[in-house]
């Protein structure tokens, strides 16, 4: 009877048509809860395809003979129902062979992994992070290896010259060019009463020894720029008559005086005395020009005459090259070439000292009478020239081959030109309709400033013996001084150390070797 009771307790056991009555302990089934939840998300999928596949069946479903279960030694079915009951997902056990049991399981362990490789990366990039910094490569966390602006590593010490300026601070350098600064004011104004207001006369100029002359009518007054004295140099005889046009020697001791009677007249700037009266002119000099001891002077009626101040019998030439009155005459530096402007509208280019009757250039473009004219200090070949106010342009001429090089439009009447050798720029001093002044950038030729401040047209324009500041004289009865090449103090400093060292090594001339 035991083997009877034995078998159907076996038989009862093997019966899958009534739940499971067994409880998992509780520890059991916290470590299933996440296999539980992967399995049964598996099994309702599979519970869907199969109870779709067999509602498309005309036949029951049938059991395969992997999951028929008979008890042994029978070869009848186990009492109960005939029919299995349809899988539900939570009494359904799930066939192995088509669950992706191991598929989950590995994601399960793919992603626990990949959450301790995060924290172990994330140390490791802390621990490369920290030790970037403690050896001083200089790379800092979150920053551009490939930087022009970024930091560059500090200098260690004992390093070599190169060294140091490869590890030197990297300043960004602004590719603008900062503009210097020029006053928009002048520096002083002088009063100038009875000057002569006339656009062909030459009535001012600037000495190397810094003494400024300029003629008021009749009178010549000089004043020193740096003490401030003031000297009446002449005075003409006659009521009527006035100074036409001044220039001093280029050592500043001597100045000529060209006047309304025809006369070139000499005087020594330290005496303070006439040391000679030149005639041979028709009418009044309204311009003059030294070249050592050759002194050329303009006249009203468009001659030119070269006088030799060393001998008695002074004119050595005379040039009929204009029809009307010379009002500008320029020497170069090397004192080989002279060019005249005339108010015929031509600038005239003469050869020296093989003088003859006819120039050896002929300049012609310009509309109106040419005073100002100003030749290149660092280009001997480069010639400059304004004209009046039916022109109103400023022209550049290569006397080799006598080919204008450009042309500007200064807007108003041309008269005064003068190069500033510090800056590479040009000052031009004007007349109707702006009488002004304007600084010009070479060779572009962009105006660098404006200065204004005459209430009536420009006449004449001169430049300090230190090349820094410009003295303009106007119809308004003032002159004005305007700091507008002022030399950078760096650069003065060197210059004066080199030119005093310049003159404690060669002898000094003479002051008063030029005339006899």
């Amino acid at each position: 009877m035991s083997h009877f009771q034995l078998e159907s307790d076996v038989n009862g056991l093997l019966k899958m048509t009534d739940p499971l009555d067994f409880k998992r302990p509780s520890s059991c089934r916290e470590r299933m809860n996440g296999e539980n939840s992967i399995v049964e998300s598996i099994n309702c999928s599979v519970n869907r395809s199969m109870n779709r596949s067999t509602s498309l069946k005309s036949t029951p479903f049938k059991a395969s003979k992997t999951e028929s279960f008979k008890t042994p030694n029978k070869s009848k079915q186990t009492p109960g129902k005939s029919k299995l009951t349809p899988m539900r997902g939570d009494r359904h056990i799930p066939n192995r062979s088509t669950s992706l049991i191991e598929q989950a399981m590995d994601l399960m362990q793919i992603e626990g992994n990949n959450r301790e490789s995060e924290q172990v990366s994330s140390a490791s990039q802390e621990q490369y992070e920290q030790m970037l910094r403690e050896h001083g490569t200089g790379v800092e966390a979150q920053s551009r290896i490939l930087s022009f602006r970024g930091r560059v590593p500090v200098n260690l010490e004992g390093a070599s010259g190169s060294m140091q300026a490869i590890y030197s601070n990297n300043r960004s350098v602004s590719t603008k060019k900062q503009r210097r600064f020029i006053p928009d004011t002048p520096e002083r104004i002088l009063d100038a009463p009875e000057i002569v207001d006339d656009y062909y006369l030459n009535c001012l100029d600037w000495s190397s020894q810094n003494w400024m002359a300029v003629a008021l009518g009749g009178f010549v007054y000089l004043w020193h720029a740096t003490s401030g004295e003031i000297i009446q140099l002449m005075e003409m005889e006659q009521p009527e008559d006035y100074v036409s046009s001044l220039n001093f020697t280029q050592d500043g001791s001597y100045l000529a005086v060209g006047t309304s009677r025809a006369e070139v007249q000499i005087w020594d700037v330290n005496s303070k005395k006439r040391v000679r009266n030149m005639l041979g002119h028709a009418e009044r000099i309204p311009s003059l020009a030294w070249n050592e001891f050759i002194l050329s002077s303009g006249c009203r009626n468009g001659a030119i005459h070269q006088h030799d101040v060393r001998v008695a019998r002074h004119q050595i030439a005379a040039m009929n090259g204009h029809t009307q009155e010379v009002c500008g005459l320029r020497w170069t530096r090397d004192g080989r070439t002279l060019a005249s402007g005339g108010n015929d509208n031509l600038v005239l280019v003469w050869s020296w000292p093989q003088a003859s009757s006819s120039p050896i250039l002929t300049l012609n473009e310009h509309q109106a009478a040419v005073k100002a004219l100003a030749w290149c200090p660092w280009q001997s070949s480069l010639l400059t020239s304004g004209g009046g106010t039916n022109d109103r342009t400023i022209r550049f001429w290569n006397c080799h081959s006598g080919t204008l090089l450009n042309t500007v439009d200064a807007q108003s009447q041309v008269s005064g030109l003068i190069w500033s050798e510090e800056y590479k720029e040009l000052i031009s001093a004007h007349g109707f309709a702006h009488n002004n002044l304007v600084i010009w950038k070479y060779p572009s030729m962009t105006k660098v400033a404006d200065l204004k401040g005459h209430t009536n047209r420009l006449l004449h324009l001169a430049l300090s013996p230190d090349g820094t500041t410009v003295v303009s004289a106007a119809a308004d009865e003032t002159l004005r001084l305007w700091k507008c090449f002022d030399v950078d103090p760096k650069k003065k400093k060197s210059s004066t150390e080199e030119e005093s060292r310049s003159k404690g090594s060669r002898p000094q001339l003479a002051s008063h070797t030029l005339l006899r």
